[in-house]
């Protein structure tokens, strides 16, 4: 099987997070099955540090950014189409909403990339899964946006300990169509109809290795999809 793992950078507040991306390669080689990393070749929106949450007067590519999780075996979106995968994951990070949407500034009104958007829908259109981390959802919203199908998708539980508003995700994600579900770090999110895993990851207040456990469960759930 070849996973499809697209990552929008490196670094949870500008990119990719981090610990995220790897533990779903873990999970990955843990099932038998290959990754196959994808990223855009193209300038993030920008770039912080992560000492100081501080903007950084510098300009960063998210596919070189994102080469350094996958050990330089990466490959541009451009050049894989659905037939080359037999599922995608899609770890958390500020990137889905910084670099692949313009979620984190404009909300549910985001623009989302037009290579993004093409993946995602290709693989929904020919019914290959997808396991959507963390914020990530939002990206899957946008992609089905105006379509006629309306995905159930989760980014956490509104009654747990969180850092982020997960009532106005929420929102956010029923003003796009969607159907918004609680999920806690325990938990996932399985549209069996629509062939789409959620889980809320850091989305929530949670350990690294109760992290490692609800990857670990989106894995189990895409399994049995496939």
């Amino acid at each position: 099987m070849n996973i499809g793992v697209l990552l929008s950078g490196s670094g949870v507040y500008d990119g990719a997070e981090i610990q995220e991306a790897v533990l779903t390669l873990l999970a990955i080689d843990e099932m038998g099955w290959n990754a196959v990393c994808l990223s855009l070749n193209q300038t993030q929106h920008h770039v912080i540090n992560h000492l100081t949450g501080e903007p950084m007067e510098e300009s960063r590519n998210m596919l070189v950014e994102a080469a350094r999780i996958a050990r330089g075996n990466i490959k541009n979106v451009m050049e894989i189409e659905p037939a080359d995968l037999d599922a995608l994951v899609i770890p958390g990070g500020f990137g889905s909403a910084k670099n692949f949407s313009t979620w984190a500034f404009d909300g549910p009104s985001a623009s989302i990339s037009a290579e993004v958007k093409l993946l995602l829908v290709n693989m929904v259109n020919v019914g290959k899964p997808i396991v959507a981390l963390c914020v990530s959802p939002i990206l899957v919203a946008k992609a089905l946006e105006g379509s006629n199908i309306n995905p159930h998708l989760s980014l956490g539980s509104s009654q747990g300990s969180s850092p982020y508003d997960i009532s106005e995700f929420n929102s956010g994600l029923t003003q796009t169509g969607a159907v918004a579900e609680d999920t806690t770090i325990d938990e996932i999110l399985i549209d069996t109809k629509n062939r789409i895993v959620c889980a809320p990851c850091y989305m929530m207040d949670a350990s690294i290795s109760a992290v490692r456990k609800n990857i670990v469960q989106s894995m189990e759930a895409l399994k049995n999809l496939l």
